[in-house]
């Protein structure tokens, strides 16, 4: 993960799991003793936000930056002016959670001077249960979409592949297999397969890209 670049833009279709991701992603770098911020970029989905953690991100140790509107029960799309602190303050790992369209990429656009060539990385999270990017065709297709509206070029490719907590390792192959064909014909490398915890365990370890194990933190116990 260190690896990677200081500035991690996270892309992909409505329901991918990119904010569950996300949150994963800052977390497992809080552990790692490093200083974290997460910023929620995500004017699209009003239901399923980073920023509706705040609680449980903050005793972890990080910096969440959401909406300028307090409470949760306000679905009036707002961006802090706060986003800037991370793009600014290099002693920040940052991690921003991008609306989950084209639409929602637009708002990358207004910060395009941070995202110079090789000094940011742009992970796109891929669901092969997703209609819209279920085949190569497709998933190329909404890849392309979102770069090209938030002028900037996505480094990495994601397996996301899920079905929540139901979610079995031929759910993960499956998606492994969609993300192999992307990433072949758009020569851009699969950074992270994903999979919740019991799962990541029983995945073969010669997968292209790094076994990335997930905590639910976007569902709650009661749900499915």
């Amino acid at each position: 993960m260190l690896n990677d670049k200081r500035l991690r833009f996270i892309i992909g279709h409505y329901g991918s799991g990119k904010t569950e991701f996300s949150i994963n992603y800052a977390v497992k770098l809080a552990e790692m003793g490093e200083k974290v911020a997460i910023a929620d970029l995500d004017v699209v989905n009003l239901y399923f936000r980073s920023r509706e953690k705040t609680d449980v991100l903050e005793k972890l140790g990080i910096k969440v930056i959401g909406s300028s509107i307090e409470g949760s029960a306000v679905d009036i799309p707002a961006i802090s002016a706060e986003i800037l602190t991370p793009m600014q303050d290099t002693s920040y790992e940052a991690v921003i959670d991008v609306g989950g369209d084209p639409a929602g990429a637009r708002t990358l656009g207004m910060y395009n001077k941070y995202l110079a060539q090789g000094k940011y990385d742009m992970f796109f999270v891929l669901n092969a249960n997703r209609p819209e990017t279920q085949t190569t065709e497709k998933a190329i297709e909404y890849l392309r979409k979102i770069e090209d509206t938030a002028r900037a070029k996505v480094t990495g490719i994601i397996n996301n592949t899920h079905m929540l907590k139901s979610t079995t390792v031929e759910d993960v192959l499956k998606g492994q297999k969609l993300a192999e064909k992307v990433s072949e014909k758009t020569n851009i490398p699969i950074r992270y397969v994903c999979a919740i915890e019991k799962v990541a365990k029983e995945l073969p370890v010669d997968l292209k890209g790094e076994i990335f194990p997930m905590t639910l933190y976007m569902r709650e116990e009661w749900m499915v």
